[in-house]
């Protein structure tokens, strides 16, 4: 048995070179790390909150039968920086913009996972010109209160400890407790692909910084505003969502006139994980409509 990798001890550089196996694009002086498959239209993939582009691993290779697919690391996850920054929904769309303009992506299709669902609405409302169609992966946009991890995890002082202890369990805990609905998927290999980022220095401290700022529920003003344009909206989410209550994405909709719903039956927080190939088929038919 390999000794255990304590959390958040590993240099980006080296962790980077060993497991972050796309491209690199310097943005603002600040690395951003992403996968490129596929050709044709742009799609850009935008993971949430806990995970990096692996949450997509499941879904990239259909889409990229049919479109030019790019998945990026937000600046704190994956193979991207770790610097301490002002972190935020306006900062990520800064992030997504600046991967646009250097990667000369005038328009995309914009697909997010929760916190990359509000990335992609501030986007949107920031650049509408550059949106052309959205798929909201159980996004984390109207008001909400902390789910029970993340509410432990918010406590001063607990936190750190929690996560800091050199063991998978609390980090297992949470994926099951939030969000992963059937546990049969957390094996011993998803938990270590889908988490492996956490292993990089920094990411503990980056981690708890995103989640104390508690600014994954402050878009009803923009989603107001993105249901007064024209762009197309597909919402896709678990019925048994921890992170992001069946309730917010059904008055989500409501909101967006004219946008889908498809609501997963037997899906949490991450249905694009839990039932891939009808996320794929669902994702596709909008796209390609």
């Amino acid at each position: 048995m390999s000794a255990f990798i304590p959390w958040g001890s590993q240099p980006l550089a080296e962790w980077a070179e060993k497991y972050a196996h796309g491209k690199f694009i310097e943005l603002d002086g600040l690395q951003t790390h992403y996968l490129e498959k596929g050709e044709g239209q742009p799609v850009i993939l935008i993971h949430g909150f806990y995970f990096d582009n692996h949450m997509w691993d499941k879904n990239i290779d259909a889409l990229a039968e049919h479109f030019k697919v790019y998945a990026i690391d937000l600046w704190g996850f994956g193979g991207s920086t770790r610097e301490m920054l002002d972190y935020s929904y306006p900062l990520y769309a800064r992030q997504l913009q600046l991967f646009m303009d250097a990667l000369a992506i005038p328009r995309a299709h914009l697909v997010g996972q929760s916190m990359g669902g509000g990335t992609i609405v501030q986007f949107a409302i920031n650049h509408p010109q550059r949106a052309n169609k959205l798929v909201l992966v159980d996004p984390a946009v109207l008001p909400n209160k902390l789910p029970l991890m993340g509410k432990i995890a918010n406590l001063p002082g607990v936190g750190e400890f929690l996560f800091g202890i050199n063991t998978n369990f609390m980090r297992r805990l949470t994926l099951g407790n939030t969000f992963i609905y059937n546990k049969a998927i957390i094996t011993d290999e998803f938990f270590d692909t889908v988490i492996r980022f956490q292993k990089v220095e920094g990411t503990t401290e980056i981690l708890l910084d995103v989640l104390r700022r508690q600014f994954f529920h402050t878009l009803e003003a923009e989603a107001r505003q993105l249901g007064e344009m024209e762009l197309p909206v597909l919402i896709t989410p678990g019925r048994h969502s921890a992170g992001v209550p069946i309730a917010l994405s059904q008055r989500l909709h409501t909101i967006l006139q004219g946008s889908q719903l498809e609501i997963f039956e037997q899906a949490g927080h991450c249905p694009n994980i839990e039932s891939p190939d009808k996320f794929n088929h669902l994702a596709l038919e909008f796209l390609t409509a």
